[in-house]
């Protein structure tokens, strides 16, 4: 899945603009979730067409050392991201010039994965070497989303739309990361810190004023 997503590395303005042009429906926590909303950016192909977004609940990520290191936990974020993928096929690209890959259950694992690790920084490690270990990581993170049938993956049922629905779920030391599918093929994958994911509930969201 080719996009022109902004690097996670650098500031992000979220415009609900770019929300709504989408061509799909945006899911987030379901109503359980009384805490704070917010947007998070989309991701676009080359040609403008918007393929996936997050959406933000609990804490405003930032990025902080791994939870194990954490003395205080009730001082650590609380927060899950919700991140919608467009069910599309293999598609040529909006100038002619390639082939955009088909959107999977996959594509949301590895989008959920490098999401957690862009707000992650290991304690025993110097600034200057954080790069290097994100673009190692997060290359490690796109191979396990491309194994979600194997360890460290297991499965995970949760409602989407009231509707159970299974995810490949994984734990990491930074927080922990799912991906599934919905009844109609739209992609959704999640990371968290600080919230268990075995009481999380996902719906479509028809309002996305709470988020702006």
């Amino acid at each position: 899945m080719e996009t022109t997503s902004r690097d996670a590395r650098q500031p992000v303005v979220p415009v609900l603009d770019d929300y709504v042009r989408a061509s799909f429906a945006w899911y987030g926590l379901d109503d359980a979730f009384t805490g704070p909303r917010r947007l998070m950016g989309v991701g676009s192909a080359a040609d403008g067409v918007v393929q996936h977004g997050s959406l933000g609940h609990g804490d405003t990520p930032s990025i902080r050392a791994a939870a194990a290191g954490a003395a205080d936990t009730e001082a650590r974020e609380r927060f899950a991201v919700v991140i919608t993928v467009a069910a599309s096929p293999v598609r040529r690209s909006g100038d002619g010039t390639g082939v955009l890959d088909a959107t999977s259950v996959s594509s949301a694992a590895w989008l959920a994965g490098s999401g957690l690790l862009a707000h992650t920084w290991p304690p025993q490690m110097d600034h200057s070497l954080r790069d290097d270990w994100l673009d190692q990581q997060t290359e490690a993170a796109f191979e396990l989303a491309d194994q979600l049938d194997g360890e460290p993956w297991s499965e995970l049922s949760l409602p989407v739309d009231g509707v159970p629905t299974a995810f490949h779920y994984r734990e990491t030391d930074f927080g922990w990361v799912l991906a599934g599918s919905t009844v109609d093929g739209t992609h959704l994958g999640a990371y968290g810190r600080g919230m268990s994911a075995y009481g999380l509930g996902f719906s479509v969201i028809r309002d996305l004023t709470p988020y702006a």
